[in-house]
């Protein structure tokens, strides 16, 4: 006799109508039921093209003296994860938390108030490999709730209760403080590679958006371990192979703990993240070696990626033709002795050996080495140095170049718009300022419609069919903010606000959580939602970086508080987890700081108005926002009620709903940012 299964849609439920088992659909009714009956729920939860699920079925839910065993001490209830992924999720991250892993067939005991207290995946019918069978497994639960129903009461409060406070800590449990910033940091030291910099040991990546983290860490709290911690890593990539010492930029990873050899393959995101955490290091120390890197890592963008639409393209590949028609991983970036004697005869190519580290025996395969900055015992010779590397790069051009992977990403492009805009402003390179407006003016042109939804891709100028992400429209936001930070043009303020709109109306969650795709998006089996910072900044953390600055330009309450409870997550995972959730502690950081509204108003030809704009792009504070441009301009909210002071350029800081009296003078400027 078919069970109330019979009348579901899905296929999956529909495999199960005709067990023994009398299931349930997942429904009130079934909950109530299981009060009724005064007995536990049985979740089982799976799915159509589930191997275990149907092996599962065959020999239990199929089994009469199992499914005898289940009727008469349970609500049995089925669930098809791709039908309810909901229901999935959620106690699949009681499964993972309890257990450290999960899978399907998903089984699991609820109290008739939906609350979880066992555990499992696929059980057998008999005990095998140490696992107990099925109906031991249901005879203990039986057990449990008649004889230690306090016990079982216990366990399912403190399991929901565990859940809550995961879920509030993805939003809405208030923001971040000086407690988990500080534990962070000291998470961060112990991780920390004092040696060699970066953070654990082999494959080493480039901790992008932790530098930023301590970076403005430091500015806002002084503390040096935190400076010191930033600087040397990025020294200490900046003179590895992980670095491209001829031609500038960052390949993905080093294979090894001294950042010596690299994984070849250079990704836009990474060049652009680096860029400007190099931009911004330079802000903090002045250092030459930052401003270098950063100018360099720029120019590598716009000579190696830029696309002829003016978008950046996605990446280099690792491997090349080594001239004997093999590819070969590297082939196009390392040196023997012997080829650098090729190219610039013996005295030369010694001088260069020593400097760039390469040996008779190679750092890399076949004795050919990764070109490095090892430390210098003594004085080197800049101009003879600096020749030996245009010969060198100029050699490099003659073999063949690595593959170019042409698609545009929006969110990519998004952040190679901040880097170059805040590069190019800091350093006085207005090519680098028209570079990232031309990529702007592309994401506009052919990444967004009409009512600014964006496409995540481009190539060859033409939009592909992809919906964006979360990831693309904070990351586009913030390159756009950016922009109008360094260009002055209340445009890309306004556009960053239509992609924040969006994502204020398409991509939240209750108690200031993110999802990773829009509300109308493609269903798809899961809709993704991920906090962490991995190779990117999360969409999530991104947003919470994007909407925050947002608010400082324009008031506006809805976009500090989607910040703010999106930054709930930070106060979570941050004192546990600092390196995979870096931008949200750097988000944090520009919060805790206020983040302070700057306006400076004056004439664009004026000498004191651009210095004190000047003074404003070089402020280490944390997620400071610019507005700039004639006093009362409708450019920028930030400008109004903002007068000339005595007929001449002022400048106007604000920060948690208070302002400084305007000052006139550059120095006095820089001291209060």
């Amino acid at each position: 006799m078919p069970n109330r299964l019979a009348h579901e849609t899905s296929p999956y439920l529909l495999q199960h109508a005709d067990n023994p088992v009398d299931w349930w659909p997942w429904s009130a009714e079934a909950f109530e039921e299981a009060r009724r009956r005064d007995v536990p729920v049985l979740l089982s939860v799976g799915y159509s093209s589930c191997h275990w699920c149907h092996v599962m079925a065959h020999e239990s839910f199929e089994d009469d003296a199992i499914a005898g065993l289940v009727n008469e001490h349970f609500v049995a209830v089925k669930v098809d994860r791709e039908e309810r992924p909901d229901v999935d999720a959620v106690y699949m991250e009681a499964v993972q938390a309890a257990t450290g892993q999960g899978g399907w067939p998903m089984t699991v005991f609820l109290t008739p108030d939906a609350a979880p207290f066992y555990f499992g995946t696929y059980f057998p019918p008999e005990p095998r490999h140490g696992m107990p069978s099925f109906p031991e497994v249901l005879e203990g639960v039986k057990d449990a709730w008649a004889d230690r129903r306090d016990e079982v009461g216990e366990v399912a409060e403190r399991i929901v209760k565990d859940l809550a406070g995961r879920s509030l800590a993805y939003g809405g449990e208030g923001v971040p403080g000086e407690e988990e910033l500080a534990q962070a940091l000291l998470g961060l030291t112990r991780e920390y590679d004092a040696t060699r910099g970066g953070f654990g040991g082999a494959p080493k990546f480039p901790p992008s958006m932790t530098l930023e983290f301590l970076l403005r860490h430091h500015a806002r709290t002084g503390a040096e371990g935190a400076l010191q911690m930033a600087a040397d890593t990025c020294e200490a990539m900046a003179r590895g192979g992980i670095y491209d010492q001829l031609g500038g930029g960052f390949a993905r990873y080093a294979v090894d703990r001294a950042w010596v050899v690299p994984h070849f393959e250079k990704m836009l995101y990474d060049n652009a993240l680096l860029c400007r955490a190099y931009a911004h290091l330079w802000k903090a120390t002045g250092s030459d070696l930052a401003r270098r890197v950063a100018l360099e890592t720029a120019d590598f963008m716009v000579r190696e990626l830029r696309t002829p639409e003016g978008g950046f393209a996605s990446a280099l590949d690792a491997d090349s033709d080594d001239g004997t028609g093999r590819h070969v991983e590297g082939a196009y970036y390392v040196w023997t002795p012997a080829q650098l004697t090729e190219v610039l005869g013996a005295e030369d190519a010694a001088l260069a050996a020593a400097h760039y580290g390469v040996t008779e025996a190679g750092t890399f395969e076949h004795g050919s080495s990764v070109l490095q900055l090892p430390q210098q015992a003594g004085p080197v010779d800049a101009d003879r140095i600096a020749s030996i590397a245009a010969r060198l790069l100029a050699a490099r051009e003659e073999r063949e170049r690595p593959g170019r992977d042409d698609k545009v990403v929006a969110a990519w492009n998004g952040l190679a718009i901040a880097a170059l805009a805040e590069t190019g402003a800091l350093f006085d390179r207005p090519d680098l300022v028209e570079r990232a407006t031309e990529a702007a003016d592309l994401l506009v042109r052919v990444h967004m419609d009409e009512s600014a939804r964006l496409t995540r891709t481009s190539k060859d100028g033409r939009a592909g069919t992809n919906a964006g992400v979360l990831e693309d429209y904070a990351d586009v936001a913030e390159g756009f903010l950016a922009l109008a930070a360094v260009t002055g043009e209340g445009a890309w303020l306004e556009f960053a606000g239509f992609l924040l709109d969006i994502v204020l109306d398409r991509f939240t969650a209750e108690g200031g959580a993110l999802y990773d795709t829009a509300h109308d998006a493609e269903a798809l089996i899961r809709r993704p939602q991920d906090p962490t910072d991995n190779a990117t900044p999360s969409g999530w953390t991104a947003a919470a970086g994007a909407l925050l600055s947002y608010a400082a330009h324009t008031g506006s309450d809805a976009h500090r508080a989607a910040a703010e409870g999106a930054l709930g997550v930070v106060k979570a995972l941050g004192p546990r987890a600092p390196r995979f959730i870096g931008w949200g502690l750097a988000v944090s950081e520009a919060l805790l700081d206020g983040p302070r509204e700057i306006a400076v108003v004056g004439a664009p030809g004026d000498e004191v108005f651009q210095e004190l704009r000047r003074t404003a792009l070089r402020a280490t504070a944390p997620g400071a926002v610019l507005a700039s441009g004639a006093p009362d301009s409708e450019e920028f909210p930030l400008l109004g009620d903002r007068p000339l002071v005595s007929g001449g350029a002022a400048a106007y800081v604000c920060r948690h709903f208070t302002c400084d009296a305007p000052v006139t003078d550059p120095e006095e400027l820089r001291r209060k940012l």
